[in-house]
C-alpha cells in the first residue's frame, strides 16, 4: 500500500516506492486513549527533548523503526510532550530506506539541525559510504556540545567521522572485523549498545529499542521506560552487555558440549588457526572422537569447518574494507596470498580481486 504525503516534496519520478511523510506530529493527541498515564518525575525538564535521525542512504528501517518509536510511545504514555523530533538526509531529498520505503526530511545538510541529540542511521553496506559532506557536516553538529549516535551502520559513519575516538562503541556483528581493521584503535565492545557520556551506538535491529528505553529511563525514570517497553511487547528490556547474537548451542542446534567447545575456541581464533590437536584438548575428547563427533552433528570434518569459519570472515574483509588481499589472507589464518585465493575460489566461485571489483 502507498502511503502518500505531500507529493509537492518528494520525488515523484521513484518508481515503486512507498513515500511517507515521517512519523506522526509529536505534538498531536495519540489516536488511541491510553489507559492511565505514566507519571514523570518531580523535576523533570520542562520543554521538550528534540531528536533528529540522520538518514543515510539504504538505512535499515526496523533500527530506525526502533529508535524513533520508543520516543512517540513515551509522549503518549506521559499524556505529554515530552520529546520532538526532526529528519534530515544528506541531499534533503527523500530518504530511501533499504526496505524501498522513503521519509521526507525536514532538511538537507544546508545548516544544522537544532536538536539536542542526533541519531544517525544507516544500513545495506556502510563501508561504502563516504561522502565527506556528511561527514564534515556531523562533526559540526558534535563540534555544538550534542549527543551524537548511531544505530545499526551509523557507527560505522561516525568512526569515518572521527567522533568515536576516546569513546567505548559497538556496531553490527557482521561489519565489527571491518570497523576493527580499519580503525584497529577505537574502542569497540561487541555489546548490544553502548552509552559512553555524549556518544551512543546501538548494534542494529531491535537493539535501538533497547539502547532508546536506557535513554528513557535516564531522561524521566524507569517506569517510562518500562511502559515504553510493554506497550511494544517488548517484555524484557535488555542490558549493554546483552549479546548481538545467539549461542553456538542455539545457532548450530547442538547441544554436545565438546563439539560446542570446539566451535568456540574455532571462532575465537580466525588469525592463528589452532591445530586439530589443540582443539580436541579443549573439547576433552580425543581427535578421532571429535572428528566422528563433527560428521555426526555438523555433516563435515574439522578442517572443513575451521576453514569455512575462515572464508567467511575473509569475504567480509574482502567486500568491506579496502585492506590489500594480502592482508586479508593473514588476517584470516592463510600464509601466502595464491593459498588463500585458490580457497577461496574453490568456496565462492571466483577469486577475490575479482569478488572485490563487483562488491
Amino acid at each position: 500500500m502507498r502511503i502518500a504525503a505531500d507529493m509537492s516534496s518528494a520525488d515523484t519520478t521513484m518508481p515503486n516506492r512507498d513515500i511517507v511523510s515521517g512519523p506522526p506530529d509529536p505534538r498531536a493527541a495519540p489516536r488511541a486513549v491510553v489507559q492511565g498515564r505514566v507519571p514523570v518525575p518531580a523535576g523533570s525538564r520542562d520543554t521538550p527533548r528534540r531528536i533528529g535521525f540522520l538518514l543515510a542512504p539504504d538505512f535499515a528501517m526496523i533500527a530506525y523503526s526502533c529508535a524513533m518509536e520508543p520516543y512517540r510511545a513515551a509522549n503518549a504514555l506521559a499524556g505529554r510532550t515530552l520529546y520532538t523530533w526532526k529528519h534530515v538526509s544528506p541531499d534533503g531529498r527523500p530518504a530511501l530506506a533499504s526496505n524501498g520505503l522513503a521519509i521526507v526530511p525536514d532538511q538537507g545538510l544546508e545548516g544544522p539541525l537544532d536538536v539536542d541529540d542526533l541519531f544517525v542511521c544507516a544500513g545495506g553496506n556502510p563501508t561504502l559510504f563516504d561522502d565527506q559532506a556528511t561527514l564534515a557536516w556531523l562533526r559540526a553538529q558534535a563540534h555544538r556540545g550534542i549527543r551524537i549516535g548511531g544505530v545499526s551502520g551509523g557507527p560505522y559513519l561516525l568512526a569515518r567521522a572521527g567522533l568515536l575516538s576516546g569513546y567505548r562503541c559497538t556496531l553490527h556483528w557482521e561489519y565489527d572485523p571491518a570497523l576493527r581493521e580499519e580503525f584497529p584503535n577505537l574502542d569497540i565492545t561487541r555489546n548490544l549498545f553502548e552509552i559512553d557520556r555524549n556518544r551512543c551506538t546501538s548494534s542494529g535491529g531491535t537493539a535501538a529499542l533497547d539502547m532508546m528505553a536506557a535513554l528513557i529511563a535516564a531522561e524521566y525514570g524507569r517506569p517510562l521506560a518500562r511502559a515504553v517497553s510493554e506497550w511494544f511487547l517488548h517484555t524484557t528490556i535488555r542490558q549493554s552487555a546483552a549479546p548481538q547474537r545467539m549461542s553456538l548451542r542455539e545457532r548450530y542446534d547442538i547441544a554436545n558440549p565438546a563439539v560446542l567447545a570446539a566451535l568456540e575456541r574455532m571462532e575465537a581464533a580466525l588469525e592463528e588457526p589452532l591445530a586439530r590437536e589443540a582443539l580436541a584438548e579443549t573439547a576433552g575428547v580425543s581427535l578421532r572422537q571429535l572428528e566422528r563427533l563433527f560428521r555426526a552433528h555438523l555433516g563435515r570434518t574439522l578442517r572443513e569447518h575451521y576453514l569455512d569459519l575462515r572464508l567467511d570472515r575473509a569475504r567480509n574483509l574482502v567486500t568491506q574494507t579496502a585492506l590489500p588481499i594480502i592482508e586479508v589472507a593473514f588476517a584470516c589464518g592463510f600464509v601466502s596470498a595464491p593459498h588463500f585465493s585458490r580457497a577461496y575460489r574453490a568456496r565462492f566461485g571466483l577469486p577475490p580481486t575479482r569478488e572485490r571489483r563487483r562488491a
